[in-house]
C-alpha cells in the first residue's frame, strides 16, 4: 500500500492539473484564483515557511467544491512556496478511502504532510459555512422519489457553482477555515 508520500511524489503540480483541466469548471477555477488573493501578513504564513510541510490535494476536474477550493490552496501554497501536488480520486480509490467524509468520498481533501511525509493535518470537503449553506439548500429540494428532484438538485448545484465564482466571500470562508485547519496543524 502506497503511503500518503508516494501518492505526493508521484502527482502532477497544482498548477499542472488546473492546466489540464478538461471539464467546464477549468474557467471558472482560474477566475476564482485570478480574483482571490491571501494577506501575505497572516500568521499562517510563518509557520508554513517554518515548517514547510508538503500538501496533497486529492481532487477531480468535475468538482464544483474542488472549482472553489483548489485556487484557494493554490495561492496559499504560492505565497508559502511550498509544493502543493494532486491526487486524482477516481485515478485510484485507495487513498481517498482512508479519508471517506460521513462515508463518502467527498472530495477534494486536502493532506498537510510533514516534511518526513507524515500526515500532520487534513482539510476539507468544504470550508463549515459553505457545508451549512448547502445543507440548507439540499433541505429546499423535493424528496428522491420526487419525479422533480434529479432537475432541482441539479439546478442547486449550478447555482451554488455559480456563486461560487460570483461572491468573493466563498473564497474568503475558505481561505480561513484552511487557515485554522493548517494553523491546528502546524502549531
Amino acid at each position: 500500500m502506497k503511503t500518503e508520500q508516494q501518492y505526493f511524489e508521484e502527482s502532477m503540480t497544482m498548477a499542472e492539473y488546473m492546466d489540464q483541466m478538461k471539464t467546464s469548471l477549468k474557467e471558472p477555477s482560474f477566475l476564482v484564483y485570478e480574483n482571490f488573493e491571501v494577506n501575505p501578513e497572516d500568521e499562517v504564513f510563518e509557520l508554513l515557511k517554518a515548517r514547510k510541510p508538503h500538501i496533497l490535494a486529492i481532487t477531480e476536474d468535475w468538482c464544483g467544491d474542488a472549482m472553489l477550493n483548489n485556487p484557494v490552496i493554490r495561492k496559499i501554497a504560492e505565497e508559502a512556496r511550498l509544493e502543493i501536488r494532486c491526487a486524482f480520486r477516481d485515478a485510484d480509490t485507495d487513498l481517498i478511502d482512508r479519508y471517506l467524509t460521513n462515508g463518502g468520498r467527498g472530495i477534494p481533501i486536502y493532506l498537510i504532510l510533514s516534511e518526513q511525509g507524515e500526515v500532520i493535518g487534513k482539510w476539507g470537503p468544504r470550508a463549515k459555512v459553505l457545508q451549512q449553506l448547502v445543507m440548507d439548500m439540499r433541505a429546499q429540494l423535493p424528496d428522491k422519489d420526487d419525479p422533480l428532484f434529479e432537475e432541482k438538485q441539479k439546478e442547486m448545484y449550478t447555482n451554488l457553482q455559480e456563486k461560487y465564482v460570483k461572491d468573493p466571500q466563498c473564497s474568503k470562508w475558505v481561505y480561513e477555515d484552511m487557515k485554522t485547519v493548517i494553523s491546528e496543524a502546524l502549531s
